[in-house]
């Protein structure tokens, strides 16, 4: 969730405890995002509801392999480590013990006394470790001088759509047309488009791509990427074989010509942005 969508929130949470009355409800923030305005949101809903919504703990989740250096340029990161319950300490297991000793000796100095703890992979972290804290973060106003919402953030849309190879759609709909020219991209040059990328200007790349006839999600952060297929409804990507949504630092994706390495990468993968 973005923190700019505070209002909805409010909706949503009341909708899904009406409907469900689910235990908990985990709340994922964009990457980029100071967790304030959520959390002084739901604040106000634990005086609304009687405690029945209310704020248990805030968990920030450190990339090990990308964060020393990326906290000097990013306020939002510095903030994200200020102001956690518990910090989970993802990737270390691909840093040697000094890096890992200079990421936590970096860390310890945003936010000394937040418990730090090392994930175990793919299998995390106990859940009981991280339910049941009861945070006291956000029960008083913001300090001043801290931003309720990043502007470091930049978000570029990438697509590519093919045509059916008929083009005449009068003496019938469009929904007939079933042959399709470049309909599928290739892997290999997904793989060299994702390499050329800079991750110092570009920090994440997802969404959706088809590859051998099917349609596949793409999660692509910091030179590592993931591809899921997808399974369910696949109509929205009928005339398109790329839809990818692309995040990464403002001034460098802002720049008048487009950086070199994602002019690469959309020429690679021959997207519009």
């Amino acid at each position: 969730m973005c923190c700019v969508l505070v209002g909805q929130m409010e909706t949503a949470l009341r909708e899904i405890r009406d409907k469900y009355r689910p235990d908990r409800i985990i709340i994922e923030c964009s990457g980029s995002a100071f967790p304030a305005t959520l959390a002084f949101q739901i604040r106000e809903l634990e005086r609304q509801t009687n405690n029945d919504l209310r704020l248990d703990a805030i968990v920030t989740v450190i990339d090990a392999e990308n964060f020393t250096g990326y906290e000097d340029t990013s306020p939002t990161a510095k903030m994200q480590a200020s102001y956690s319950d518990i910090i989970l300490i993802n990737k270390h297991e691909h840093l040697d013990e000094r890096a890992l000793d200079i990421l936590i000796d970096n860390l310890n100095t945003l936010n000394l006394d937040t418990p730090k703890i090392k994930c175990n992979g793919r299998n995390g972290v106990d859940p009981n470790v991280l339910f049941g804290i009861d945070s006291k973060l956000f029960r008083d106003p913001i300090p001043q001088g801290i931003e309720d919402h990043h502007d470091e953030v930049k978000t570029l849309t990438a697509y590519r759509g093919f045509l059916p190879t008929c083009h005449n759609h009068e003496h019938h709909d469009r929904e007939s047309c079933t042959s399709h020219i470049e309909v599928d991209v290739d892997k290999g040059m997904l793989e060299s488009a994702l390499a050329s990328l800079s991750k110092e200007s570009v920090w994440r790349v997802k969404g959706f791509i088809r590859l051998d006839s099917a349609i596949w999600i793409l999660n692509w952060a910091f030179g590592r990427y993931d591809l899921t297929l997808l399974k369910g409804d696949t109509s929205f990507m009928r005339d398109a074989s790329i839809r990818l949504t692309m995040m990464g630092d403002k001034y460098e994706l802002d720049r008048k010509p487009i950086p070199v390495a994602v002019k690469k990468f959309c020429a690679d993968l021959q997207v519009q942005v």
